[in-house]
């Protein structure tokens, strides 16, 4: 007995194991023999027989499960370690996506005015002469309708120039007040490093009913904006015209690059212009059936913002789909 306890627990894998069962429980087994005598034997002989077997058979399978179990752990043990692998090597680097810069600045934008209670309001690509121009004070042979190229699809219909309409739209539809951005893309005859056919804007515009907005509140607005998006820069305003603001400015910002001391990017300035702005003009409320309000508005180009945010030197870079540049936003 103890000849054969000792020869399972020495036994070195499983299939040896299982011949020693075998050997000892099959058909032709030691202890099944051992059980076959058992028929010859006198009935007083066979109870002491068989307790005596029944013993010697429960140790046999309790050292046969117990090597069993062992023999098992090591195999697992063996076969984790052929497919371990080492989480601590490098792997090579798997490509990721990322926003672009365009979307990158306009959710910026868009993050800083919904944090002012400013809703955001979206109109169609293919507008309608009145939305585009008309309502705007742009009639029919206004010559400042040449600031912007057009690109017409019939008599009536075109690519809108800018996000303007939206506002004449929201407009339309509601009263005051209006605390509103209309981000989206536009289109334009012109290309060149400055300028692509197609680019976003941004437009903003706050009405509320008598005179209860005024240039200073679009001042106030404006500065904490640019404040936000560049950081501490100065901010100033220089007269110009718009056909739909009265009065109008341009809005500038000291050079982010020289600190205002001049460089090639302002021009040796010490600043660069970043939007456009101005109190709405009363014939813009009128074709939209407004009366005693007042508003300001205000238009910013998102590729322009993202070329300062990001340094980028050129527009066309932003649609050509050059991974080297989009590679860099991961």
């Amino acid at each position: 007995m103890n000849e054969i306890i000792s020869k399972i627990n020495s036994s070195k894998n499983l299939e040896e194991l299982d011949k020693i069962r075998v050997s000892l429980f099959g058909k032709k087994g030691l202890i099944t023999q051992e059980f076959s005598k058992l028929k010859d034997m006198p009935n007083d002989e066979k109870k002491e027989f068989a307790n005596n077997l029944n013993r010697k058979k429960d140790e046999l399978n309790s050292a046969i499960s117990i090597k069993k179990n062992e023999l098992e752990l090591i195999d697992l043990q063996n076969k984790m370690k052929a497919e371990s692998i080492d989480v601590t090597l490098f792997n090579e680097e798997r490509s990721i996506g990322a926003l672009h810069p365009v979307m990158i600045t306009m959710d910026k934008i868009i993050e800083y005015f919904l944090s002012q209670n400013f809703s955001i309001e979206n109109g169609p690509l293919i507008e309608d002469d009145f939305h585009n121009f008309e309502a705007l004070n742009l009639p029919k042979y206004h010559p400042a309708r040449d600031m912007q190229d057009t690109f017409y699809t019939d008599d009536k219909r075109l690519l809108r120039t800018h996000t303007s309409p939206v506002q004449i739209r929201t407009m339309e539809a509601s009263k005051p007040p209006i605390r509103m951005i209309c981000p989206g893309a536009v289109f334009r005859r012109d290309f060149d490093l400055t300028h692509t056919p197609m680019f976003h804007q941004i437009e903003g515009l706050v009405v509320e009913e008598g005179d209860k907005v005024s240039f200073a509140n679009l001042k106030y607005t404006l500065e904490n904006f640019l404040k936000y998006m560049f950081g501490d820069v100065k901010v100033r305003f220089r007269p110009s015209f718009f056909p739909f603001t009265e009065p109008s400015t341009e809005v500038d910002i000291s050079c982010i690059f020289c600190k205002g001391s001049g460089c090639r990017v302002c021009s040796h300035t010490g600043w660069l212009e970043v939007l456009g702005s101005g109190v709405v003009d009363p014939n813009v409320f009128r074709q939209v059936g407004y009366k005693n309000v007042s508003g300001y508005a205000f238009g910013l180009g998102v590729e322009r913002f993202a070329m300062l945010l990001h340094c980028i030197g050129d527009l066309r870079s932003l649609f050509e789909g050059d991974l080297r540049l989009l590679e860099q936003f991961k």
